[in-house]
Formats: structure tokens, sequence, C-alpha cells
């Protein structure tokens, strides 16, 4: 008889897509990549003048994808002006990144935290006139923006973790193909931006 131990296996259940949605806000790759989007513009600006006189800019960057987005390239015998064009380049995306992610955390903290705004006045406010219709109903859209942002930021780091391997990795890819669709994506935001922040001049 054979009295080797066997191993234990559990019945792991899998995952559906709400609990998917649920869960991803409170992962730790969720606010790893936060902390890129919001790094990746100082340390591209940053980067610009320090490719300019022959710095280690590429190596500094390839760094921040790994440290932060687990993005494994493959570094270069030489990096040489394409680390230059990668932190000009990469700017308009970094900065629409670091803006709308710092919007999506704005807009959690400041509706789930509603009781505390200074001169609350529910009297016609979304759920008013009572304090605790007021707060279920900015609350509600806190959550929604807690759930929906990690979606949205897990689209940015995919775009720039395009650009990092187009330019800073060994196996590069053609310049339009790796620029276009994050360049893209960079105008439309920021004209998003504009129209949404156009409204809130007037009023002002």
């Amino acid at each position: 008889m054979d009295f080797t131990p066997q191993p234990v296996t559990r019945n792991v259940r899998p995952v559906g897509p709400v609990g998917v949605i649920l869960r991803e806000p409170f992962r730790a790759e969720t606010w790893l990549r936060l902390a890129y989007l919001l790094l990746a513009l100082p340390v591209g600006l940053l980067s610009v003048p320090l490719a300019l006189v022959g710095g280690p800019a590429g190596r500094i960057q390839r760094g921040l994808a790994r440290r932060l987005l687990g993005v494994q390239v493959d570094e270069p015998e030489r990096t040489g002006p394409l680390a230059f064009v990668h932190a000009v380049i990469s700017t308009p995306l970094n900065f629409v990144a670091a803006v709308f992610s710092g919007f999506f955390l704005f807009a959690v903290a400041i509706n789930i935290g509603y009781p505390l705004r200074p001169e609350n006045d529910t009297s016609d406010s979304w759920g008013g006139p009572t304090m605790a219709g007021a707060w279920a109903v900015h609350a509600a859209g806190g959550v929604l923006f807690l759930l929906v942002a990690p979606w949205v930021m897990k689209g940015f780091a995919v775009l720039q973790t395009r650009l990092v391997r187009g330019f800073l990795g060994a196996d590069r890819t053609g310049f339009l193909r790796t620029t276009r669709l994050p360049l893209t994506v960079a105008a439309v935001c920021g004209l998003l931006a504009v129209l949404l922040a156009l409204p809130m001049i007037h009023q002002a």
C-alpha cells in the first residue's frame, strides 16, 4: 500500500465579474498603479533635462514602470535620444492620467465624506433636505467613483506601458503605431476636461 501523503486540493471558487469589480479598488496592484500614474509626470519631466545631458533617463523610467506596474522591459544596449523623445511624447498622457486619477480620488473623498464639507446646506442638495438623505445619495456617488476609478487607471497604465515598451525597450515597434493611440487618448481627455471646466468657469 502507498502511504505517501497526497497534496490537499482546495476547491477555489472562481470570482465572478461582480466580485472582480468590488475587489479591484482594494488590490495592492491598483494602488501601485495609482502611484505610477501620479509619479510618471514629475519623473518624465525630470527625465527631459537628464536625457539631454546623457543621464540615465531611460533606466529611471524603465525602473519606475517595473517596480510599480510590473512591466519587464529588456534594456537596450543604448537608449540614446529615445529616452528624451519618450519623456517628451509621454508628457501629455502622463498629465491627463494624473489629473483624471486625482479627480477620481477627490470625487470619492468629497462624496463619501459629505457631512465633513464646510458650510453644508442640504436644503437644495441631492437627497436633501435631511443630512441623512443627502449623505446617502452622495456616498452612493462616491462608491460608484471608487469602483470605476481602477478601470480608468488601468486603461491609462496600459497606454503608458505601450510607450515604455516602444521607446525604451530592446524590441522597439514603429513610432507611429506606438504613439498614435496614447496621444489620441490624451487629446480626447484634454478636450473633455476643458469642456467640463467651462461651465464651472462661467459660474464662478
